[in-house]
């Protein structure tokens, strides 16, 4: 395979990667963001610098995150209560949720 194949299916594979992953339900996501409003902002924008911007990332990066905090993986003691209840298919609707906001 030529080196410029190889560069190319490399893009493509990073950049449709986060994309496939997804697949979760971001509608579904922003029925059940309205308790991460709360510090994370109602658009994934925090106003506090201790609270991190949701609107943008990844959703990969975001269900790891809330998956980590749900199985303890992760210790934070206003992140645990809130994760403690969701679903996998819960979270990957929140993931996709936030990935679809314009990120600041």
């Amino acid at each position: 395979m030529s080196r410029g194949i190889v560069v190319l299916l490399t893009i493509v594979a990073a950049v449709t990667a986060p994309l496939a992953w997804a697949d979760g339900n971001a509608a579904a996501g922003k029925e059940k963001a309205g308790v991460c409003a709360g510090c994370h902002g109602p658009d994934g924008i925090s106003t506090n610098p201790l609270w991190p911007n949701l609107a943008g990332q990844h959703a990969p990066y975001l269900a790891k995150q809330m998956r980590d905090f749900r199985d303890g993986k992760r210790n934070d003691p206003l992140m645990a209560p809130m994760s403690v209840g969701l679903s996998d298919q819960d979270i990957k609707n929140l993931a996709a949720y936030y990935a679809s906001l314009k990120a600041e």
